[in-house]
């Protein structure tokens, strides 16, 4: 029986973990988890907040995709939004999914994130 999700592995091209370390610490606002020597030698960044891990992997031909991504839960969208916003992420907003205020974003290497949080009934 599946019990939780361990992490979600996205992948990023060569040479770009400087450039993921600053976008996800210090715009995402995670912190970076290292990585076991076996697999530190692959490249790539680990991160993590809260119960929430991401494993970015090299993958030498890397291309985004354009429809996969992980939906991540933060609670006060609206303020999250603005934090990605003032550190020079854009953001887009999305209403089609029933009982939830979402928003996508695009990480520096052209990952597709979503960012939701449920809607309270008043």
């Amino acid at each position: 029986m599946l019990t939780a999700v361990d992490h979600v592995q996205l992948a990023a091209p060569p040479g770009c973990e400087e450039l993921l370390r600053g976008y996800y610490v210090h715009v995402l606002g995670m912190t970076e988890v290292p990585k076991p020597p076996a697999l530190a030698a692959r490249g790539g960044c680990w991160f993590r907040a809260g119960s929430v891990r991401l494993h970015l992997g090299i993958e030498p031909d890397f291309r985004p995709a354009k429809k996969a991504h992980p939906g991540l839960r933060v609670t006060d969208i609206e303020a999250y939004a603005a934090r990605l916003e003032h550190r020079g992420t854009p953001v887009t907003w999305d209403t089609g999914l029933p009982g939830h205020r979402r928003f996508y974003c695009q990480d520096p290497v052209g990952n597709r994130l979503e960012f939701l949080e449920p809607v309270t009934a008043l």
